[in-house]
């Protein structure tokens, strides 16, 4: 489960509640407003990304062109350019704030003028590239488009031959509290999964043309015309004690969802997030000395015949 852009840090977290332009369902997300909750979480993920790249590295030595299809803010297109020197990179998505973010990163970064960015909605904004790309990344992306197998054929055809596409689906909720945290009933965090699991269900249905798909993502890659060429999931394990940039990401995202699923929890879960994310708290987050960040993402490949 990614259903909290856990930020493509990119747009790699789905975020409950969110409220966009045109309306408050489940599939209204306004990124802008997601941003800095986004940015947060793909640095503090930057480990988990970097094995990843060492990871996409053995596939795709030298791509002279990278993608990312749903950049968010661009933390993963700029990690992109920084792990593949060689490599113009790409940022596609359908926010200009997130993507003004991108440049402003890569800027500050010294890869301006590496890193270039694409305005639209995907998977159709994907023609506007002037050349087809030697690896396409799409972390946490894909579930935001209503005919998922269509966009994998869209991103297959994109690609140049023996270019390799890297999928980011899936993986395991995310974990900061252990079971029984001496306030509340236990289980607090299995129970929201629940609440978001539903979420992401009317989410995913509400998506203009949305088609109902079994998630066999490497039977989806085959479908449009690729060779599945390995999956791997990695994990984010920072245990107790976090850094602080750790604790304010978990604050971040507990009250997120405190705001978010307050009429999918329970009154007792209300008040125990709450305790939670008072400050003045002793078993709060912002003091607790067991507090952790434990996450998993899984990654699939696949590559255009040559």
């Amino acid at each position: 489960m990614a259903h909290l852009p856990h930020a493509h840090p990119d747009h790699q977290e789905d975020h409950p509640g969110g409220h966009g332009h045109h309306g408050h369902g489940p599939g209204d997300i306004d990124w802008a407003v997601m941003a800095p909750l986004l940015e947060a979480q793909a640095e503090l993920f930057t480990p988990l990304y970097g094995t990843v790249m060492a990871w996409l590295r053995e596939k795709a030595p030298e791509p002279g062109l990278i993608v990312d299809a749903g950049s968010g803010p661009g933390v993963v297109s700029c990690l992109f350019a920084e792990a593949f020197p060689g490599a113009r990179v790409v940022a596609v998505d359908s926010s200009d704030p997130l993507l003004a973010r991108a440049r402003a990163r890569a800027a500050r970064l010294g890869l301006a003028d590496r890193l270039s960015t694409l305005t639209g909605e995907l998977p159709g904004m994907l023609d506007e590239l002037e050349y087809p790309a030697d690896l396409l990344w799409a972390g946490n992306s894909l579930h935001h488009l209503g005919d998922q197998r269509a966009a994998l054929a869209a991103f297959a055809e994109r690609l140049a031959p023996g270019g390799t596409l890297a999928l980011l689906e899936g993986g395991l909720p995310a974990r900061f509290l252990a079971r029984d945290i001496g306030i509340g009933r236990p289980g607090l965090q299995a129970r929201i999964d629940v609440v978001q699991e539903d979420w992401f269900s009317r989410m995913r249905a509400e998506l203009p043309g949305s088609v109902a798909e079994t998630e066999d993502w490497p039977a989806l890659l085959a479908s449009a015309g690729l060779e599945p060429a390995g999956t791997r999931s990695f994990l984010l394990d920072l245990p107790a004690p976090v850094s602080d940039q750790a604790r304010a990401y978990v604050a971040a995202e507990l009250n997120r969802l405190r705001e978010a699923l307050e009429g999918g929890i329970t009154a007792e879960d209300r008040a125990t997030l709450d305790r939670l994310l008072d400050p003045d708290d002793e078993a709060s987050v912002h003091r607790r000395s067991d507090l952790f960040v434990l996450k998993a993402y899984t990654v699939y490949t696949a590559v255009r015949a040559a």
